[in-house]
């Protein structure tokens, strides 16, 4: 069997720790690197703190094949991403000329100043590879297994969309769900049985309370489709043999 594929993902901002701005970019990576069978092991969220950021981005980089982070690459102060990850790598931030032609064209084209705070975008990493941008003209930037990406969810999309060919792949994450109404305390021990049973196969419960009922939404992941099909239809018994009332559901 190939070596899995494995990645975490660093969202830096402290509006998203603060609860001003919910994130939308977790679930888009996790979504996107699952159907290129690309395991997400791990997630963070920092503030905008240069320190901090460097620990976890050495931290995450060791641990996984790829990072993931988004947000702190904009023409303010307090986007310091682009720095953070030049002393975790120990690289100068430059000036880059590709990302500087890139700017003048796109606010000249608007009619706009390329000032010194919009100039900012244009400082990476020294040796960096850049991520396109097709929305607003200042990229992203690769450095080894780190990729920097915009905070603002459909700019991170594109560049997602840029830089996903060159990933290396696994095996997609199929997910099958089956939704039953029994406690999960009534349906504990078989679901540990049958873990064991298919130790390849992960496997989640996640209980609800509907129309004063109590249940559980059980959620199946595994990259082989037959092996995959065996542990739903054992679940199912299991579940029916309690009896419960499976249905499978959209995982």
């Amino acid at each position: 069997m190939a070596e899995a594929v494995t990645a975490a993902v660093l969202l830096i901002g402290n509006e998203l720790l603060s609860g001003r701005t919910q994130d939308a970019n977790l679930r888009f990576i996790a979504t996107r690197l699952a159907d290129m069978g690309i395991v997400l092991a791990e997630a963070r969220v920092v503030t905008d703190d240069e320190d901090q950021i460097v620990a976890a981005l050495n931290a995450l980089r060791a641990r996984y094949d790829y990072v993931f982070t988004t947000g702190g690459i904009g023409p303010t102060h307090d986007d310091i991403t682009a720095d953070s990850v030049g002393k975790a790598f120990g690289r100068r931030v430059v000036y880059d000329p590709r990302v500087v032609a890139l700017l003048e064209a796109s606010y000249r084209g608007r009619g706009m100043e390329l000032n010194e705070a919009r100039l900012r975008m244009a400082r990476v990493p020294e040796g960096a590879e850049l991520i396109e941008n097709s929305i607003s003209a200042a990229p992203g930037f690769r450095v080894e297994n780190v990729y920097v990406m915009a905070g603002v969810p459909s700019i991170m999309q594109v560049m997602f969309d840029a830089l996903a060919p060159g990933l290396r792949r696994g095996r997609p994450v199929l997910a099958r769900s089956v939704s039953v109404h029994l406690p999960e305390g009534t349906l504990a021990a078989g679901f540990r049985d049958l873990q064991a049973r298919y130790a390849a196969i992960q496997m989640g419960s996640y209980p609800f309370y509907r129309d004063g009922k109590y249940g559980a939404d059980l959620v199946l992941r595994g990259t082989d489709a037959a092996t995959l099909a065996d542990a739903i239809a054992a679940l199912k018994a299991m579940l029916a043999a309690l009896g419960g009332d499976p249905v499978e559901t959209t995982a």
